[in-house]
């Protein structure tokens, strides 16, 4: 009996099942696959080179690995660093080494994950890609410029993939329903279009995902006659709490938070609150966008619209006391506010320039007159002499009175725009200025 139980066929994913063994069968990707693309023409004749697969989760780079390997007939080893360690590279080595001196064969170092090897543990690749004993492939979700060692990347080649489109997952998903031998064709599946369609959309181009998704939807499927039907609301059983890509500490992340930003920079209020939306249906830390708004009210409106930094804080102020819907509702209303409002940098570059000097420059004396002169031993040496107090003087104001250390005398950092109240207040520096020319004239 437990002969028996052993012999029966050990169960394997649908994704697992349905992988393409050959280029033909391999979806999406075509910008690096297609005819007469030079890693298809390597592949085809076996031309073998290290190489980084950089790209979001469910698109092939695994399978194309494989897919490598296969048409150069070359042996396959794979190691994911979630899992393994230096022991783990050794005996992957070892397995090569073996390989390429008994059988004189060629040995496929598949790497999965390999952004998360520390430094060391990526150097101890680099002997083995140099001497040929390995041939090393890499793949990452993550951008491999902050991710790994520019040893090891100077000795790659980099390909980037892209997330399959619509079209794409759905021949996925078709292929698996209608394929009797390792897809879903003896189960007789009945999906209409609609479900199709919300199938697709949900795996967000990742056709490993697209796959689970289904098989799940499958066991829940009701009968109708001989056929199993997946319909909508079966698969709103499956998509329950279910949320689109977003990697809280990766490229997605920065990805979309850039995309906010730049969307609020230029002025797009239906970019913008896209983005958003993006963000928050991911599962990004509502708290976290709301500081990045008062980072763009700041950084990129500043005193064209002093109201946006105020409207930026009480929408953090509301997500921090009321939170989900409300708060993100007041986070939704300062971004299209901050989108339309009058932009500028002004205040951001004149900061950035003074903290410039003052980093470069030497510490100089705060001028006499500028000084506080607190007690009698101050005033004998002269602090504060000289100091004229501006509302005392005409219009409030101390015509050709110098503030900056001596030696930045007539220094200018914030230069305002012509957009929204910088408009006011570059009339008003302009006409102040006009009064320093003046007195000084006078003199």
């Amino acid at each position: 009996m437990a002969t028996d139980l052993f012999s029966q066929t050990v169960y394997r994913p649908l994704a697992a099942r349905m992988r393409p063994s050959t280029l033909d069968g391999f979806y999406g990707q075509q910008h690096l696959i297609g005819p007469g693309k030079p890693l298809r023409e390597a592949i085809e004749s076996g031309a073998l080179h290290s190489m980084i697969l950089w790209g979001p989760p469910g698109v092939g780079k695994t399978t194309l690995a494989r897919i490598i390997a296969a048409s150069a007939d070359a042996h396959f080893e794979s190691i994911s660093a979630v899992l393994c360690g230096v022991k783990e590279i050794r005996a992957s080595i070892a397995k090569a080494t073996e390989q390429r001196d008994l059988r004189g064969r060629k040995t496929i170092l598949f790497v999965d994950e390999v952004h998360r090897f520390n430094k060391s543990q990526q150097d101890a690749f680099l002997p083995f890609v140099e001497d040929g004993t390995v041939v090393f492939v890499g793949a990452t979700t993550e951008n491999p410029s902050f991710e790994l060692n520019n040893a090891l990347l100077s000795r790659c080649r980099v390909y980037v993939l892209k997330s399959l489109d619509i079209e794409q997952v759905k021949t996925v998903i078709g292929q698996a329903l209608g394929d009797s031998q390792s897809g879903l064709g003896e189960r007789r599946l009945e999906l209409d279009e609609e479900a199709l369609e919300l199938l697709a959309n949900a795996a967000d181009g990742d056709a490993r995902r697209a796959l689970n998704l289904l098989e799940i939807a499958t066991d829940l499927a009701s009968e109708s006659g001989d056929q199993l039907v997946i319909n909508r609301e079966v698969l709103e059983q499956v998509l329950v709490g279910d949320s689109r890509r977003f990697d809280k500490g990766g490229d997605y992340f920065y990805d979309q938070i850039s995309a906010l930003h730049k969307s609020v920079r230029g002025s797009s209020p239906d970019a913008a609150l896209y983005w958003l939306c993006r963000m928050l249906d991911g599962g990004c830390d509502p708290i976290y966008i709301a500081r990045r708004l008062v980072r763009m009210a700041s950084e990129d409106i500043g005193n064209a619209d002093p109201r946006a930094l105020e409207l930026a804080m009480t929408a953090w102020d509301v997500q921090e006391r009321l939170g989900s819907p409300e708060g993100e509702l007041a986070l939704a209303q300062a971004v299209v506010y901050l989108a339309v409002a009058a932009k500028s940098n002004a205040v951001y570059r004149a900061f950035k320039a003074t903290m410039a000097d003052v980093r470069s420059l030497p510490s100089y004396e705060v001028p006499m007159h500028l000084r506080n002169a607190a007690t009698s031993l101050m005033k004998e040496l002269d602090y504060g002499k000289d100091y004229r107090y501006a509302h005392d003087e005409e219009g409030g104001y101390a015509a050709g009175e110098s503030y900056l250390p001596d030696e930045l005398a007539g220094k200018l950092y914030y230069q305002p725009t012509d957009r929204g109240l910088e408009q006011k207040i570059a009339e008003k520096l302009a006409y102040l200025r006009s009064l320093d020319a003046k007195q000084k004239g006078a003199q």
